[in-house]
């Protein structure tokens, strides 16, 4: 069964995100002394006296604003609340009541949903502050004051919040569904692949590279499966981080392929590979996570019968590291071949967790020995006792030798390719732990 939702919302800076990240226990949102920091919705699980929600931080609302980018930040928050079942309306006790803030009042009250208020910054112990009460004007109800910083009343806060959800329904949990991990350089058209497989404006699209700063989880569902898709900041050269905002985009973004269980790595094939996008791919690779190659923007590529396999080429060569990635060349806008990305996906994950057995294994081990037989150094040879897989997401074996200093990374590279060749084991990464014999852990 769905999750609650509960949304955090209200005017900018009165500290939505520092109170959603003190509910869920950690620094997901981005906080800054900034207007206008947490653009897209970010969801994230939060539970409480056995209850479990789903709480949604959002960017500031400004109902008067001529700034396009605030404009959709309050078309964010709206859908946020329309799909909310509880909204906490986030205000500021040291500014007192706003225009803002009975705007943003005056809309809840008309989507007809169920409110909570909270007056934040009431950062003494003790009686409540007489300042708290100028906040029933609002017509809300009771306020109550918590410290978003500090923690102070978010207990009796989060009290509330489990007596206002709907009833619970036991006997259905979730299924488990794949994490999707959007990952590229600015402007390689993530977010509008991950509003294009929606069908929705999830999240704010712009030509202005960095528009994504949070990296944001929505859940989808259709006849391939249950996914969980992430949409990420774009990553960009240690030089290209200037502001603290932008430096945190980039964390969150390498959080988001830790937490993926599939990687979608975006190129814009206007541009072809560059240097920037092999990084990103080696961030994926080096985490082990199962990979697709994305190359997007294919409509607005100039194309003749001899295109699609230069492209293929100069993946393969930027991208050798990853040779066992597969391809696809979609159009995020036009919707060209995007569908076909779920069968990859669910594909590619399948083989990032193929457990296989020992004896299957060591089959292969053997025919691979017999083909080509193990290097020597200094007239001592490497001999090859038997292999195991020890884990998954990457599948990773375990090899026992005589002598683990002359197993040289070319013959692995061969037994790695004899092991794909049998069993597949395509867009995951393969990795190897090389013990010798009577050594333990």
């Amino acid at each position: 069964m769905a999750k609650p939702i509960v949304a955090i919302v209200g005017r900018p800076n009165v500290g939505k995100s520092t109170l959603f990240n003190k509910l869920i226990g950690q620094r997901l949102s981005i906080v800054e002394d900034t207007p206008g920091v947490t653009r897209d919705r970010v969801y994230a699980p939060c539970s409480w006296n056995g209850r479990t929600f789903m709480l949604v931080d959002t960017g500031g609302i400004e109902l008067s604003t001529d700034s396009h980018i605030m404009q959709q930040m309050r078309a964010q928050a709206e859908m946020a609340i329309e799909t909310a079942d509880l909204v906490v309306l986030m205000t500021d006790v040291e500014t007192g009541v706003t225009a803002a803030d009975q705007d943003v009042a005056d809309m809840l009250l008309k989507a007809k949903k169920k409110i909570l208020l909270a007056v934040n910054k009431v950062d003494g112990t003790g009686d409540t502050p007489p300042d708290v009460y100028e906040f029933y004007n609002l017509g809300l109800g009771d306020p109550y004051p918590i410290s978003s910083v500090h923690g102070l009343g978010t207990g009796d806060l989060l009290d509330r919040i489990v007596e206002m959800l709907p009833p619970e329904q036991e006997g259905q949990e979730e299924d488990e569904a794949v994490r999707v991990a959007v990952i590229g350089k600015p402007n390689a058209g993530k977010s509008s692949l991950v509003n294009c497989i929606l069908g929705q404006q999830r999240v704010i699209v712009s030509s202005e590279a960095g528009t994504t700063r949070d990296a944001v989880d929505t859940p989808f569902e259709n006849e391939n499966g249950k996914y969980i898709f992430i949409d990420t900041a774009g990553l960009r050269r240690r030089r290209s981080v200037e502001e603290d905002i932008e430096k945190y985009s980039v964390i969150r973004a390498n959080m988001a392929i830790e937490r993926a269980d599939v990687c979608l790595i975006l190129i814009d094939g206007t541009e072809g590979v560059t240097e920037q996008d092999t990084k990103v791919a080696g961030l994926a690779h080096e985490s082990g996570k199962a990979c697709v190659i994305v190359v997007n923007k294919w409509d607005a590529v100039e194309k003749d019968e001899r295109t699609m396999d230069e492209m293929r080429k100069d993946v393969a060569r930027k991208f050798s590291f990853m040779s066992y990635a597969p391809i696809a060349f979609i159009s995020a806008k036009t919707g060209q071949r995007v569908n076909r990305l779920f069968e990859l996906i669910n594909y590619v994950h399948e083989q990032n967790c193929m457990r296989i057995s020992t004896g299957r294994l060591n089959e292969v081990l053997a025919d691979a020995l017999l083909k080509v037989q193990p290097p020597t150094d200094k007239g001592k040879r490497l001999k090859i006792l038997y292999m195991t897989q020890v884990s998954v997401k990457p599948p990773t074996f375990v090899i026992f030798c005589n002598r683990a200093e002359i197993f040289h990374f070319s013959y692995q590279r061969y037994l790695e390719n004899q092991i794909r060749s049998v069993f597949g084991l395509e867009g995951t990464c393969i990795r190897f732990i090389i013990r010798e014999k009577g050594e333990r852990n």
